[in-house]
């Protein structure tokens, strides 16, 4: 097999001590969490300790001032053992990421190290019930009072919502201008007027904490704000290739382990006199999923080294989360099929990460959008103007 050259020594050996905290204190508890619907504060202090938590962060600000790969050994180890929760990449590749990038002195020295620590949980509020992919179209407004602003609306299946003490939220502040009206604030989650909703009931993920989130006359000082007002949605645009980087490398994870799985089960389960893994029909089926998530780890890679030079742009991004996300589905589908009715069962790995699988065709852009972007690229300068809708 194709070995995997973007890790050096360091890298490896730090996926040994964060392999042994998953294995110590993911694992044995994720069902209880799953039941739950979210995970204990003390994981977030355990982690934090054990430095998992926003590895790219500077000295300077609490963090260790590790390279991007340090976080990607952290959520790969996650998703090896299907762990669907805690909710690490939005807190650590999305809000420390925003502050780190974005946020002025005084906001990065005020929640960066608390962050860091696992002390506070970070959460990313866009969506809403109106507006999903489409995020210009947002309706959650902040209209300046004096040194404040006053914020109104709502947003839904945000992760960590439950949890979160420091919220990025997208907000219009001119609801006429569209995206350039949009600007971003740090909401602290005990502001008066901010109410967490209810814990939603999801089809997989069930260890992840996401929420209606509402926001009735909440005021913030206008020293919250993170970047310029109206500069929002740019802020968000240049982010988005990240996170559907962080997609495409949890769907190529878990086709690993979702293959790893039916392998060994299917060498040991017996049906007419030999193991399911005899019968010709088991090793073409893996064989297919094995070759194409090679093809899918080592474009994934690529994006990785690329985004690590800063040179990852939106449309081998999408690309790379598209094909992933489609292979992740398409893998759950078929390797569930050959565990027969256990798959069926909560017990096995295998019928979780079924359930969970179905979220990354829509996470993080669905898979419309990114089809939608690819082919912009590709008929760059080829197509007729549409015409506008009357």
């Amino acid at each position: 097999m194709i070995e995997r050259s973007l890790f050096r020594e360091e890298h490896n050996m730090w996926r040994e001590t964060v392999r042994r905290f998953v294995e110590k204190e993911i694992v044995p508890y994720h069902a209880q969490w799953e039941h739950d619907g979210i995970v204990p504060r003390e994981l977030w202090l355990k982690a934090g300790e054990a430095g998992l938590l926003c590895c790219t962060v500077p000295e300077e600000f609490g963090g260790l001032g590790l390279d991007y790969l340090f976080d990607v050994v952290v959520f790969e180890e996650l998703w090896r053992v299907g762990a669907s929760a805690p909710g690490f990449l939005i807190h650590t590749d999305l809000v420390a990421t925003y502050i780190l990038t974005f946020g002025t002195d005084e906001q990065k020295a005020t929640w960066l190290p608390k962050m860091v620590r696992g002390e506070a949980i970070g959460s990313l509020g866009m969506t809403e019930p109106h507006a999903g992919s489409d995020l210009k179209a947002i309706k959650t407004k902040a209209v300046r009072d004096g040194d404040d602003y006053v914020i109104d609306g709502q947003k839904v299946f945000i992760s960590n919502g439950q949890s979160c003490d420091i919220l990025v939220l997208a907000t219009k502040t001119d609801s006429a201008a569209g995206a350039k009206g949009v600007t971003l604030f740090l909401v602290e989650g005990d502001r008066p007027g901010f109410r967490r909703g209810r814990n939603l009931e999801k089809l997989g993920m069930k260890g992840q904490d996401t929420s209606e989130l509402f926001f009735d006359n909440v005021r913030v000082p206008a020293s919250n704000m993170l970047g310029s007002e109206g500069g929002g949605f740019a802020i968000m645009m240049t982010k988005l290739a990240q996170e559907r980087l962080a997609q495409a490398i949890r769907s190529a994870t878990v086709v690993e382990a979702m293959i790893e799985w039916t392998v060994d089960y299917t060498a040991d389960r017996k049906a007419f006199g030999q193991t399911i893994a005899d019968f010709q029909n088991t090793q073409f089926v893996l064989a297919d999923l094995k070759a194409r998530s090679v093809m899918a780890r080592v474009f994934t890679d690529k994006c990785i080294d690329l985004f690590m030079q800063g040179k990852l742009d939106p449309v081998d991004a999408a690309m790379a989360k598209m094909v992933t996300s489609e292979l992740h589905c398409e893998a759950a589908d078929k390797c569930l099929q050959l565990f027969g009715g256990w798959g069926y069962m909560w017990e096995y790995p295998i019928c979780r990460a079924y359930a969970d699988a179905r979220i990354v065709k829509i996470a993080g852009g669905s898979i419309e959008v990114m089809k939608t972007i690819i082919a912009r690229e590709l008929f760059k300068g080829k197509l007729q103007p549409r015409k506008s809708q009357q």
